[in-house]
């Protein structure tokens, strides 16, 4: 959903003028992937839905009074997994330690003290590299949060399903239904499960071969999907983590603990 005027808590829409008498306190850098969705969904699924919430919360938490800027998305994540799927575009986790690392060196000699990297693919990782850079940077505060992780799919769909099943499915909806094709051209994104039990469990972790587990590219079932529950999803999420900018912002980054 687009804003038919500049909001001033994304960087993207600002400009010099208003930017530099800010004393900015927090920036959020929202980092998706470009990957298939089954049949329904575009490539861009995870970057529409992370730059969504990240303005959503950031412009909740900016008319509390808290100081934040949401950064440009990165719209590459790992995909390794994915490599065989045409213009899945693949991130490796090295590449995103190089690009996180360039974003904090600026945001900390610019006097920025906290970051927030808002992540919306599963494949990416970031608390190793935060753990990493951290150490280099004692005078920014970083954290990462999955926005898809923060409410109980279960609380809100029938089927908690993968990958652009019925939650990504019901988000889109919402979001930017103009992208959405017919939900009886998805496929019905049947899942090929791993035979070894302990994958199966998932207390043993292995990454997918995504071709062999999903015969459309989806994990879940779209078919149960509705703006309505897409809403109802999202504003719990934004809820949360526009509180959490806001508790963020306005905290000593040198105080964090009782």
């Amino acid at each position: 959903m687009k804003s038919d005027t500049p909001r001033p808590y994304m960087l993207a829409e600002s400009t010099w003028k208003t930017i530099k008498d800010i004393d900015y306190e927090v920036a959020v850098l929202p980092w998706g992937a470009t990957e298939a969705h089954n049949y329904h969904l575009p490539y861009a699924t995870d970057n529409i839905q992370c730059d969504y919430v990240a303005a959503e919360s950031a412009k909740m938490a900016w008319n509390d009074g808290a100081k934040v800027i949401v950064l440009p998305l990165v719209p590459f994540g790992v995909n390794t997994g994915q490599l065989d799927i045409k213009l899945v575009i693949n991130m490796n986790p090295s590449t995103q330690f190089a690009v996180l690392t360039d974003v904090v060196d600026t945001l900390t000699r610019q006097g920025i003290p906290k970051l927030v990297v808002l992540n919306g693919h599963g494949g990416n990782d970031f608390r190793q590299m935060i753990r990493e850079i951290q150490m280099h940077y004692p005078d920014i505060f970083i954290c990462v949060i999955d926005w898809y992780r923060i409410a109980d799919w279960a609380d809100y769909f029938d089927d908690v399903g993968d990958h652009g099943g019925e939650m990504e499915t019901s988000a889109m909806l919402f979001i930017a239904p103009e992208f959405v094709l017919p939900l009886s051209e998805a496929g019905d994104g049947s899942e090929r499960k791993f035979k070894i039990q302990a994958l199966r469990e998932g207390w043993a972790w292995a990454q997918r071969d995504w071709s062999k587990v999903s015969r459309d590219t989806g994990i879940g079932r779209p078919d149960l999907a509705s703006a309505q529950k897409g809403q109802k999803y999202l504003d719990a999420v934004i809820e949360k983590i526009g509180n959490f900018l806001i508790e963020l912002a306005n905290c000593d980054k040198n105080d964090l603990y009782e």
